[in-house]
């Protein structure tokens, strides 16, 4: 355990999967932001998490980092790590939902090569819509692991933090990473955790943004503002189980030259996590919540922003949010909690 935050004038922020890819690059951007905030990489593997906060500790000199155990997927983990957070902390600033799981990714190869020669190329390269296929498996709660990864973990983590985020003068700012991949066709709220079908990644990320516009609708008035961010398309572990390294290195020169009509081909992690960072020192009260927020960049390589409006079909993201509560209750009575 690390020592609490001195004052309430010192910025907490947390960040699950924080010990590589697109987590880490936005704590080092964090870091270098801002000397004095604190990071915590909430990871599931704490030996590479110990291993990113002695790197951040000797890129950043005299920085904050401390490191908490939780695996997103395991209901159990994520009420434990709530529970050492509020001992940890008396106020949360930034909660960044960045953990996440695509497992056993494998490629239409049929559709790709369909694709490859039309005119729906750079969508399908850009999304990944009707190219990736994956095959998920049920955690030991009896859940839908890329779910409970993805949206339902988090949803918990969330509801056990509210105190700490609501607990300040100054309002709190909670960041999903969703994805350019998250698909309205693909999520049914018959089936929110995706049991029947082959694109539960797609799934998981369009409830993550349903999500968002029906926490805001709960919790703005607590001082609690929830944000959708796309990262676009960064060469993580992840990236690499759907193609090998070499693939991408071949394929790298184009997606950039791709970058013209689709901006999203953001490459690099410390790109990737322009979108996130981009919310630390604004005040979240006055970012537009019902729009998604996209890394972007040129084909030179400078970063911005695009924001793009939420779709979705009145009353579903409120349909969703009652549908987690319930299960979150379920859960809660299971593991005894108070």
């Amino acid at each position: 355990m690390s020592d609490s935050c001195p004052s309430t004038d010192c910025k907490v922020a947390v960040i699950t999967g924080g010990n590589a890819g697109i987590g880490l690059a936005l704590a080092e951007r964090l870091l270098t932001a801002d000397q004095t905030v604190r990071v915590c990489l909430a990871c599931r593997n704490m030996t590479k998490a110990d291993a990113a906060k002695k790197a951040l500790q000797l890129s950043h000199p005299g920085s904050h980092v401390d490191t908490l155990k939780i695996d997103v997927s395991d209901v159990q983990s994520v009420y434990s790590a709530a529970d050492e957070l509020k001992e940890r902390y008396s106020h949360i600033d930034y909660l960044y939902f960045n953990a996440g799981i695509m497992p056993n990714p494998s490629v239409d190869w049929g559709n790709f090569f369909r694709g490859l020669f039309s005119t729906k190329v750079v969508h399908m390269i850009s999304t990944g819509e009707g190219l990736l296929m994956q095959q998920d498996s049920t955690t030991k709660d009896g859940l839908r692991a890329v779910f409970t990864t993805n949206v339902f973990g988090h949803f918990i983590l969330l509801k056990e933090l509210e105190d700490l985020l609501s607990k300040q003068s100054r309002p709190a700012t909670v960041v999903w990473t969703s994805s350019s991949n998250a698909k309205k066709a693909a999520f049914s709220l018959d089936d929110i955790q995706h049991e029947n079908g082959y694109e539960p990644y797609a799934s998981s990320k369009y409830a993550v943004d349903l999500l968002s516009i029906a926490i805001n609708q709960e919790l703005n008035s607590k001082g609690i503002y929830n944000h959708v961010t796309n990262p676009g398309l960064v060469m993580t572990n992840m990236t690499n189980n759907i193609m090998p390294s070499w693939f991408w290195s071949l394929f790298i020169p184009i997606l950039i030259l791709f970058r013209i009509v689709s901006p999203t081909m953001t490459l690099s992690p410390y790109n990737g996590a322009e979108c996130l960072f981009w919310f630390f020192n604004k005040d979240p009260s006055k970012i537009d919540v019902d729009k998604k927020y996209h890394s972007s960049a040129t084909v030179l390589g400078n970063r911005f922003l695009r924001q793009e409006k939420l779709t979705y079909e009145k009353d579903v993201p409120m349909q969703l949010y009652k549908k987690l509560v319930a299960m979150e209750q379920t859960y809660r009575r299971k593991y005894k909690r108070d």
